[in-house]
């Protein structure tokens, strides 16, 4: 692509406006995508903000580049010669001319096929024939130039359009897109995982030196794929207002930012913090995406010009052009470990969660590393660099930590960097053992289980470091405490010793396959009032850790997006473990844990119950479930 100059950038006279406090009614995009192998965009806009004109002089509803740059301490300076590419689904017939206007709005220097910095080709990098065009890709496609035109104003913008939303031919868009010479890739879509995974890491997303970013989902707590790449780098999602602190903005993590363990992908070596996944954890680092407080955007192909968009389709493209700002990756480096480098250099986000799942630090945001924010949103561009840190603190990380329930134990923490003289605290210890303020963590364990722990030192200036590890404490003896407890767990030997209602334990044949195997529970579907069960009673050993553990995939006909009709309900007991609903639809099936540790030493009936209402299907799939203890 031919260069072009850097341009000096005009503020606009009048003050950016901030995405309204208040709720507005938000829609998906893209249309969610059953089949095997396909996936969704991940753009979610405000359905009563969008306007064709404005006032002269009156900036668009929503965070623009000034608020985005503010929030993230970012210099829209440099990176003239670094090309972002953006990978999507179908055509925009009006990407480049919609471009314009919101480049224009907002003083940033005109990016055109014409000077070099705009260029949009097929998957296969021709600019002719594109693929046909569609109005809900036409968004995404939309949001995402935007977001690059408001973080790196001088970047290049490479547009490379899949002939559809299949993972193969948007892989086949990503190796394109490096192929000409992208050392950033940002992928705003996403699908449930298959199995498939391993091999489409290696065919499409294995490209050292460049810095690849994937989008956590907007469904909330639950894994997406390519967001799970062992490759890439996993954006979560913040909800992001203006306040009185210094930085002058705070976050929390948004609801419907996707996060979880991947059930195919291996643990890189740079995710060097306890995740509570024995494999792959996301996300990794986060920036806005819920639509309520979201992003201007201007969309013309199926949209009326100005509108507030948001979901993790927002944060992707943020965080690629970052790591545009950043500078060029090491040529042999997976940039998705910088961050894992230099988590002095983000904004922690200790509030907020994305939903229930049986390890907190997977869906709530706390000190550290969390599911749906993972290491915390840009602060600066140094988190995004290659090599060292420099000049903070860092927290030593110990490594796991076993011990036995009581036994006496005894830790001493270490850290480096910044002026010396540590003061030490921590979170999530295990029962029976605290911390001193010089690092020494000792007692007696009094409850088996296994903890995230946070420490975090602060130095003589104030400055802080933290790290995250597990500590897993045995019950005394232990022997019972190992295993999976419950019979016939994938379904595999027809119902017993489950107690299931006719027709719910199925094959394929009903049109939903099986996570594996060849059965599955099949519960609803019938799309009139219904309701199906399937409970197992089950024995779990006293002073055990206990993690229920199913895949779920939740299919719908319901196009709301704001009311659940139809609910699967997890009990143990008369207790409710986990509530799904329509509004948890998503590809493929999802992996879904809940803590039981609180009825070691009980019997319980574990009963999952499906109810649909009078009109259009729910079907709530389950299967390869476990009850583990340790």
């Amino acid at each position: 692509m031919a260069g072009f100059a850097a341009l000096a950038l005009t503020a606009p006279a009048l003050p950016a406006v901030a995405a309204p406090a208040a709720a507005h009614p938000t829609a998906r995009v893209c249309a969610e995508k059953a089949k095997p192998g396909m996936v969704t965009c991940f753009a979610e806009r405000q359905t009563d903000t969008m306007r064709a004109l404005l006032s002269p002089g009156v900036l668009p509803s929503g965070f623009g580049p000034a608020d985005l740059r503010s929030a993230y301490n970012l210099t829209a300076a440099g990176s003239a010669s670094a090309t972002v590419a953006i990978v999507d689904s179908n055509d925009d017939p009006n990407a480049e001319s919609d471009l314009a206007s919101y480049r224009s709005t907002y003083g940033l220097p005109p990016c055109t096929t014409a000077n070099g910095c705009f260029k949009k080709v097929n998957e296969n990098g021709q600019t002719s024939p594109l693929p046909s065009a569609d109005s809900g890709w036409a968004g995404e496609i939309s949001l995402d130039v935007d977001m690059v035109s408001a973080i790196c104003p001088n970047c290049h913008i490479l547009l490379v359009e899949a002939n559809q939303p299949s993972m193969a031919d948007l892989g086949t868009a990503v190796n394109t897109a490096v192929s000409m010479g992208a050392k950033y890739v940002s992928n705003s879509y996403g699908g449930g995982e298959d199995g498939s995974e391993p091999s489409s890491d290696s065919s499409y997303f294995h490209h050292p030196g460049v810095a690849i970013t994937a989008s956590t989902g907007d469904s909330g707590y639950g894994i997406s794929y390519p967001a799970s790449s062992q490759y890439v780098t996993a954006v979560g999602g913040t909800s992001l207002s203006r306040n009185s602190s210094a930085r002058g903005w705070g976050e929390t993590a948004w609801s419907g930012a996707g996060s979880g363990c991947s059930g195919y992908v291996a643990k890189p070596a740079f995710q060097n913090v306890t995740t509570a996944c024995g494999k792959r954890a996301v996300a990794d680092v986060s920036a806005v995406a819920d639509p309520q407080t979201g992003v201007a955007v201007y969309q013309t192909y199926g949209g009326s010009g100005w509108a507030v968009y948001g979901g993790t389709s927002a944060s992707a493209p943020i965080i690629a052009s970052v790591y545009a700002l950043a500078g060029t990756p090491g040529a042999s480096d997976t940039p998705a470990a910088y961050p894992y480098s230099h988590t002095g250099n983000l904004n922690d986000v200790t509030s907020g969660s994305n939903g229930s799942c049986s390890s907190s630090v997977q869906c709530n945001a706390g000190p550290g590393w969390d599911g749906p924010t993972g290491l915390g949103t840009p602060n600066g561009t140094a988190a995004f660099t290659a090599g060292a840190p420099s000049g903070g603190v860092t927290a030593n990380n110990p490594g796991s930590q076993n011990g036995v329930v009581g036994t006496a134990a005894n830790l001493q923490l270490s850290a480096s960097g910044g002026s010396g003289g540590y003061t030490w605290t921590a979170t999530g210890l295990p029962a029976g053992l605290s911390i001193s303020s010089g690092g020494l963590i000792s007692g007696t364990p009094t409850t088996a289980g296994t903890y995230s722990v946070t420490a975090t030192a602060k130095d003589s200036s104030g400055a802080t470091g933290s790290t995250t590890f597990s500590w897993t404490i045995a019950p005394t003896g232990g022997g019972a405490c190992s295993g999976q407890k419950l019979g016939n767990p994938g379904f595999e030997n027809g119902t017993s010793p489950w107690t299931a209602s006719s027709g719910v334990v199925s094959t394929s044949s009903n049109g939903e396959p099986p996570h594996s195997g060849t059965y599955l529970a099949y519960l609803d579907g019938y799309g009139s009032a219904h309701t199906d069960t399937v409970s197992q009673s089950v024995t779990i050993p006293s002073g055990c850790h206990a993690t229920l553990s199913y895949y779920l995939h939740v299919d719908t006909a319901e196009t709301t997006t704001s009311t659940a009709y139809d609910k699967l309900t997890v009990k143990a007991g008369s207790t409710t473990l986990a509530t799904y609903s329509n509004l948890n639809q998503a590809n493929g099936y999802q992996l879904r844990t809940v803590d039981m540790s609180a009825y070691a030493g009980q019997t319980v009936t574990l009963t999952f119950t499906g109810t649909e209402d009078s009109s259009l299907q729910t079907s709530f799939c389950l299967d390869d479930t476990a009850l583990t203890v340790s």
